[in-house]
């Protein structure tokens, strides 16, 4: 398989934009789907906020995946795209009222809860409406991804979770509550994992340790939830497409004790939608400096800010130009300095006019657009609107 992109319709379109290639987004699906079948007594649920674009949601849903929500407006889009409710689970470490609320209303599957007040706030408000709500207990599992330091999660100092010494209090204090039910562990320690054994076996050996504990005090999990964290292949995309999910799923699932009739949770965002997405700019410019050249875009950072926000990369390439291959400096609009995609780019000799495409932008692209600047938000496409 590899990437479509329709270049004469791409020359119709005003840049810069999204565009989704979803032949390669169903292949993911249909990997997913078939390795969560083998596995079992295993859910899927997907990570919205990667990727919330109305016209993708509906192809994920339609797979039979639940979904990932870390707020109101999420599950909200979740619930519009057919993702059935009780396959939805809620995390974040602020949770207003209005969206506890709300999930409490659609009967979502759970609240992945990561304090003793919001576990009393989804308690208090359960009742008032008179509803018993599922929570499941994030764990900090204090486990080091290897991975960016703005993007892990499981450390002690992270603020997500509750902490491993505070497990078992938090879990009779649920006990203590008429309007909650107890239904689950949840971990989560980080995205874009490549180091897959260094990583997530040290997560599996926590989760076995703290089962073991509860076991001991009679105390019954009916799921567990590993969260996500999968990475992409940003450098040379075109070579796996598709991610690992077989060796992600099975590793965990083959390290974890599971006991009978648990149902183990996965979480994925990024590894679902990144290689389907890129970001297609045009080039504006051509700018000669002392001792480099800069290909100017008319996208930046407010199209894709992981490159300033987490000196991501992303590979680049110009689609439209068959010259020889020249360095770039590939930098965007944006009245800041870090408005930088990357430094020194090997690239098809560059001219005004040519498009540019950022690859693996399909997660935490669109998504986290701004209007900074006053710039206009951009549109995304899929495949099927282009050809």
């Amino acid at each position: 398989m590899t990437t479509t992109f329709p270049l004469e319709q791409f020359q119709l379109l005003r840049t810069p934009f999204y565009y989704y290639d979803t032949q390669v987004l169903r292949a993911t699906l249909q990997t997913i789907c078939e390795e969560k079948e083998a596995l079992g007594n295993c859910e899927v649920h997907y990570a919205i906020k990667a990727n919330a674009n109305p016209k993708l949601l509906p192809i994920i849903s339609s797979y039979g995946l639940g979904a990932d929500c870390v707020s109101g407006g999420e599950i909200e889009a979740a619930l519009n795209a057919g993702f059935p409710a009780n396959k939805i689970v809620f995390a974040g470490v602020g949770k207003a009222d209005w969206e506890i609320c709300l999930g409490l209303d659609k009967g979502i599957f759970c609240f992945n809860v990561e304090s003793v007040p919001e576990l009393e706030v989804i308690n208090e408000l359960a009742g008032t409406m008179g509803k018993v709500a599922n929570v499941a207990f994030r764990i900090n599992p204090d486990v080091e991804a290897h991975t960016h330091a703005h993007i892990t999660t499981g450390l002690a100092e992270n603020k997500f979770g509750i902490s491993m010494a505070d497990m078992e209090a938090v879990i009779a204090r649920a006990s203590d509550l008429e309007n909650v039910r107890f239904v689950g562990l949840h971990f989560h320690i980080g995205s874009q994992i490549l180091d897959l054994e260094d990583d997530f076996l040290p997560l599996c050996e926590r989760i076995n340790a703290l089962q073991d504990q509860l076991e001991q005090r009679r105390i019954v999990v009916e799921n567990i939830n590993v969260g996500g964290g999968l990475g992409v292949d940003y450098e040379q995309p075109e070579s796996h497409l598709v991610p690992e999910f077989k060796r992600y799923m099975h590793l965990v699932a083959s390290h974890l004790k599971l006991r009978s009739g648990q149902t183990l949770h996965f979480e994925p965002g990024r590894s679902v939608v990144a290689q389907c997405g890129a970001l297609i700019s045009r080039v504006l410019y051509v700018k000669q400096g002392t001792d480099k050249q800069f290909a100017i875009l008319d996208a930046g950072m407010t199209e894709l800010i992981r490159p300033a926000l987490y000196q991501a990369h992303h590979k680049i390439e110009n689609l439209t130009s068959k010259g020889d291959l020249e360095k770039y400096d590939v930098v965007g609009p944006i009245c800041e300095s870090s408005d930088v995609f990357d430094k020194g780019v090997c690239l098809p000799k560059v001219s005004r006019g040519d498009l540019i495409a950022i690859r693996s932008a399909g997660a935490y692209g669109e998504s986290m657009a701004s209007g900074y600047n006053c710039r206009a938000l951009p549109e995304g496409y899929i495949l099927e609107e282009l050809i």
